[in-house]
């Protein structure tokens, strides 16, 4: 058995099985990837591993703490080579809460590190971790936006974003983009894009949330160096190790220049009464307080993996998964899928978003999983503008006053999409499993919306399944059986 082949089958909850509404019990497809990753099994064989070993870092005085120390710098090293960025010119260091906390951070640090560039230029497709932070710390946020194919938006448009860099002209602090789509999987040329921003005088920081986990990439080390990245964040909870931090990687100059933006222990050399000295070592004094030791360590170990098989042939054993499951769902008359669909025009990664003629959104994932066991995620992603642009027209068919400042709760019956998102773990068979619910959904339209209501948080309830979940699990019956086991 090849490496790729053995890692694609060793996923904490593959075999998960439920309960559906027809009495069957069967196997859960986990199609959720974009939302976050199942656990590698072997990033959490190396977290249980360390846990013997588990102590707080920054000590070399005993054995423990000399292997917490050392492996915790390793994931820091890790994940630079990872991302090919030159420990010279970049650290790196951990976050909360994923992408979100990395991009509020970097919004504050490029705001204080070029205050005389008031203007972030951002584009329509992002999620709102890459939209919100700099609406709230920039003076101004200008939107790029997307290159139109037949009334489907692909690609940032390059030359809408070279207009604005050239109006805005020494005004511009950064260019803010996302890698990969949340919602279409569409890939954008953040390499040319980076080219483009510091031709004007622009940074560059990159959400890469989407990318890691499934395409290759590189920080530096450009011929050109105006195609580096200047800072790139993304989560461990998105690349197979749920409960890892988010993480930033920027260079060390721009963090140089000013003050931390957290403060306490670990990141300082010298602590008085009257004042206090920042330490010049990273990712110290980018890290204060007591980080996620093993959350950081299982990163390391699934990034350690990833490498070894190849980032180059996980990308194109997804990339031929995601097209079989385009090519199959165009075929079927009623799906309508989001975004450019020709993958020689927009690449794509990770996820497809579709709706179904004639149901709802909230529906249709529902009975995907209360009849097919198939886990998708349905609504806005996170991503509001970006949906919205792609399904107005259709919402407006029934509620002709919806615009910007008209959004009623009844709206978000109609408001979404569902999204169907892939991992390492995801075979044909998953897609052919999803291509033949659909079809059989298409085919019992009418039973299936007979079977469900509305309830007022306004989500979609079948008529007499409840499935019950406390039995699957819960922290105080797990606690009851582990005293009764002992």
């Amino acid at each position: 058995m090849d490496s790729l082949s053995k890692i694609q089958k060793d996923f904490i909850g593959l075999n998960t099985k439920y309960t559906l509404a027809n009495g069957e019990k069967t196997r859960r497809i986990y199609l959720d990837s974009t939302a976050s990753t199942l656990m590698m099994g072997a990033a959490n064989d190396a977290i249980k591993s360390f846990y013997h070993h588990y102590a707080n870092t920054h000590s070399l005085l005993h054995f423990s703490a000399k292997i917490s120390t050392n492996e915790y710098r390793f994931a820091h090293e890790r994940i630079l080579s990872f991302v090919q960025a030159d420990p010279n010119d970049y650290t790196c260091f951990f976050t909360g809460s994923g992408t979100t906390a990395g991009m509020n951070r970097l919004a504050r640090v490029f705001r204080d590190y070029r205050p005389h560039h008031p203007i972030a230029v951002i584009s329509l497709m992002e999620h709102h971790s890459n939209d919100l932070p700099h609406r709230k710390h920039a003076k101004k946020v200008v939107h790029v936006p997307l290159t139109n194919h037949g009334g489907e938006p692909g690609c940032i448009n390059m030359d809408a974003l070279e207009e604005i860099l050239r109006k805005h002209s020494g005004q511009v602090n950064y260019v803010a983009m996302t890698g990969v789509s949340n919602v279409t999987g569409i890939i954008n040329p953040i390499y040319d894009i980076a080219e483009l921003a510091h031709t004007y005088g622009a940074l560059m920081l990159v959400d890469g949330a989407q990318m890691v986990a499934h395409l290759p990439v590189k920080i530096s080390g450009y011929e050109n160096p105006l195609r580096n990245i200047d800072a790139f964040v993304f989560s461990g909870h998105k690349t197979y190790v749920p409960g890892s931090p988010g993480v930033v990687i920027c260079r060390k100059d721009i963090l140089s220049s000013i003050e931390p933006e957290e403060v306490g222990g670990g990141m300082v050399d010298r602590v008085f009464v009257e004042k206090y000295t920042i330490t010049e070592t990273f990712p110290d004094r980018e890290e204060a307080g007591t980080p996620n030791i093993p959350g950081a360590i299982g990163l390391a170990a699934a990034l350690e993996v990833m490498d070894r098989i190849g980032m180059e042939t996980i990308f194109e054993e997804e990339t031929e998964l995601i097209s079989d499951a385009m090519e199959k769902m165009k075929l079927i008359h009623d799906v309508h899928i989001y975004g450019e669909t020709d993958c020689n025009i927009c690449p794509r990664a990770a996820s497809i978003s579709f709706n179904i003629a004639g149901m709802d959104h909230g529906l249709v994932a529902a009975v995907l999983n209360d009849y097919y066991n198939i886990a998708v995620r349905n609504e806005c992603f996170c991503a509001h503008p970006y949906v919205q642009e792609m399904i107005l027209e259709d919402v407006m068919i029934e509620y002709p006053e919806i615009n910007d400042n008209v959004y009623k709760p009844e709206y978000k019956i109609k408001a979404g999409m569902v999204r169907a998102s892939f991992g390492l773990y995801n075979t044909t068979k998953d897609v052919d499993f999803l291509i033949n619910a659909l079809n059989d959904i298409i085919v019992k339209r009418e039973l299936y919306k007979t079977k469900y209501s509305i309830n007022e948080d306004g989500n979609y309830v079948h008529e007499s399944f409840r499935p019950n979940m406390e039995r699957e699990f819960t922290i105080s019956g797990f606690v009851d059986d582990y005293f009764q086991s002992r």
